[in-house]
C-alpha cells in the first residue's frame, strides 16, 4: 500500500501521476525565503539537465512547479552518482564555490525530505549527503576584479546586444544596478517595482538579500534616469497593481515586455553575454559585486560604508571579503625599476644589427 503523505497531490493508481509538494515542506529546512528560491532554481536546473524538463519561464512558473514533483522522475535522477557528476558539471560551467555548494544542499534536503516522505529509501537519502563537491582544483572559477574602465565596457556591451528599444532600456538597468548598488544577481531577479521608494529627498531601493535581510540602498541619480525609461516599457504589459509587478522582466522577440520576472539565470546570461562582445572573458555577476568593494577600496572609501552597500553581518566579514580580492603585488615591478640600467642592456649584448 502507498504511504499516505499530506505532501503528494490526490494519488492516482498509476504511479506515473504522482507528485510531490517540495514548496509546502521546505520553509522549515530552509532559512529564509531566498534560500527556498535558490533551491527551487538549482532543483529545477538539475532536472533540467539530468531528466529532459523544459525551463521555467520565470519564477513564479518555477514555484508552482515546485508544488508538483514528478516523484518517478525523482526518484530515477536523484542518485549519489548521478548527483556527484551533476556538481562536477556545475565546476566545468565556472560556478562559485558558493554556488555548487548550494546546489548540492538543494538536493541533499529534497532527498532527505522525500525520505521523510517515505518516497525514497532512508539508506540512500544518507548517501546523497556524503557526495562531496569537486574540489577547487577541478575546475573552480577564480573570481575576477573588474577595473572602472571594463565595468563602463560592460554596461555599453549590455545596450549593443539587444535587438530591441526595451531589452536595451532593460539591460541597462540590469547591468548599472549590478555595476553601482553591488546587489546579487537574485535580489535583482526579486525585486518589484514597489521596492522603490523616496526617502528624505533620495529614490532608495528595498533589498530582499540572505537571511530574510532586508536593507535599503540608495539608488544612483543615473540608475533612477534607467529605471524611468525601462518604465516606459513595464507600465503597458503590467496587469494588477504595477508596485507588484517585477522590476526586472523578460523581453519577447519583437521587443515585447512580458508580464512576468527575469529569472536570476537570466541576469547571469546578460552579463555573460555583455562580457563577450566587450572582449572580456568570462565575467560572473558575483565579480561585479566584487568588483564595486574593489574600486571602492582604491578609492579609499570608508570600511564601514563599502560594508553597508554589501549588506555584510558586520565590518570584519567586509574585511575579509576585500582581502580575498587580487590586490596589486607590484614589488617585482619597482625591483624592475630599480635594476632598469643592467636589465636595459641585455637586448642590447645580442644587438647584431
Amino acid at each position: 500500500m502507498l504511504p499516505r503523505d499530506p505532501n503528494r497531490s490526490a494519488l492516482s493508481t498509476d504511479r506515473r501521476d504522482l507528485t510531490f509538494n517540495f514548496a509546502a515542506v521546505l520553509p522549515g529546512r530552509a532559512s529564509s525565503r531566498h534560500t527556498e528560491r535558490a533551491y527551487f532554481r538549482w532543483v529545477e536546473t538539475f532536472l533540467v539537465d539530468n531528466a529532459g524538463w523544459p525551463e521555467s519561464k520565470d519564477i513564479e512558473a518555477r514555484a508552482e512547479r515546485m508544488t508538483r514533483l514528478p516523484i518517478p522522475l525523482l526518484l530515477d535522477a536523484l542518485t549519489p552518482s548521478g548527483v556527484r557528476a551533476w556538481l562536477g558539471v556545475l565546476a566545468r560551467r565556472s560556478h562559485s564555490k558558493q554556488g555548487i555548494n548550494q546546489a548540492r544542499a538543494a538536493l541533499v534536503t529534497l532527498g532527505d525530505l522525500l525520505a521523510e516522505a517515505g518516497w525514497l529509501p532512508e539508506v540512500q537519502a544518507a548517501t546523497l549527503s556524503r557526495v562531496r563537491p569537486p574540489k577547487a582544483e577541478s575546475g573552480q572559477r577564480v573570481g575576477r576584479w573588474l577595473s572602472p574602465s571594463e565595468l563602463k565596457a560592460l554596461i555599453w556591451a549590455s545596450m549593443q546586444i539587444a535587438t530591441h528599444e526595451s531589452q536595451a532600456a532593460r539591460n541597462l538597468v540590469v547591468m548599472s544596478m549590478l555595476c553601482t548598488m553591488a546587489l546579487r544577481r537574485e535580489e535583482l531577479a526579486v525585486a518589484r517595482w514597489g521596492d522603490l521608494s523616496v526617502q528624505n529627498n533620495r529614490v532608495v531601493l528595498r533589498v530582499h538579500g540572505k537571511g530574510r535581510k532586508v536593507a535599503s540602498v540608495d539608488v544612483p541619480r543615473q540608475v533612477v534616469k534607467a529605471l524611468e525609461a525601462w518604465r516606459k516599457f513595464c507600465v503597458p504589459a503590467t496587469r494588477g497593481a504595477f508596485t507588484d509587478s517585477p522590476l526586472i522582466r523578460r523581453v519577447w522577440k519583437g521587443g515585447r515586455v512580458s508580464r512576468g520576472g527575469l529569472t536570476s539565470e537570466g541576469v547571469l546570461l546578460i552579463v555573460e553575454e555583455s562580457a563577450r562582445r566587450a572582449n572580456l572573458g568570462p565575467v560572473a555577476p558575483h565579480d561585479l559585486r566584487r568588483s564595486v568593494a574593489g574600486a571602492l577600496h582604491q578609492a579609499k572609501v570608508p570600511i564601514d560604508t563599502i560594508s553597508r552597500l554589501l549588506r555584510h553581518s558586520s565590518i570584519a566579514v567586509t574585511e575579509r571579503y576585500i582581502q580575498g580580492l587580487k590586490l596589486p603585488n607590484e614589488g617585482a615591478v619597482l625591483m624592475s625599476d630599480i635594476l632598469a640600467d643592467a636589465i636595459d642592456l641585455f637586448p642590447d649584448t645580442f644587438d647584431r644589427d
